[in-house]
């Protein structure tokens, strides 16, 4: 039991702590102080979700019905790199920390939160396929290896969600946002054309 929730644990965290567009998204509303038990909840309420779900054998009707991840392929990396367009152009026009007005309006980053999560096909593969596959080799102790994984990303969420505030004297700068969302740009970006490349 304890062997297979640590290996949950360090099996979910070496797939999820990786500066990728989610995060990324994490890190900007956290710096901003602005929705982030939302977001933070959205993030690791959804991993922990599609862990459950692969660990309940979900990932045998993705491996069934490919078409729905190529759909959702095509959807995400349209979206990633129109996402990575608007990191871009925030570049171009940096501003420094304005807590009352830098971010994006609630219901549009919960928006863009939930479509980085759903449509991100990396998600399912890390999740469903990845996580779901590994924790078979824990027979019966399957759903304590699916708990360290989901307490994993609560974690890494948290951290990074609730943590980013202490970089917030970093982001009164100009420069510092240019340098974020200029990684962020990449990042989103490369992401997105590796989907249909």
């Amino acid at each position: 039991m304890t062997y297979a929730l640590l290996a949950g644990l360090g099996t979910g965290l070496s797939l999820i702590v990786v500066i990728g567009a989610q995060n990324a998204l994490v890190l900007r509303q956290g710096v901003l102080r602005q929705q982030v038990p939302a977001i933070v909840a959205i993030c690791a309420g959804s991993d922990a979700l599609l862990i459950a779900l692969g660990v309940g054998g979900v990932g045998a009707a993705f491996t069934a019905w490919p078409a729905a991840l190529t759909a959702v392929r095509w959807v995400g990396a349209a979206f990633l790199v129109g996402y990575g367009v608007l990191a871009a152009r925030r570049v171009l026009r940096p501003s420094a920390l304005e807590p009352a007005g830098a971010a994006q309006a609630g219901a549009a980053v919960i928006v863009t939160c939930l479509a980085l999560t759903w449509l991100n096909p990396h998600v399912y593969l890390d999740t469903v396929l990845l996580l779901g596959t590994a924790s078979t080799g824990f027979g019966g102790d399957r759903w304590w290896f699916a708990a360290g994984a989901i307490t994993g990303s609560v974690l890494w969420f948290s951290a990074l969600g609730f943590g980013a505030r202490w970089l917030s004297g970093t982001f009164t700068r100009p420069s510092a946002w240019r340098v974020l969302d200029g990684a962020v740009a990449v990042v989103v970006t490369a992401t997105g054309v590796s989907l249909v490349v």
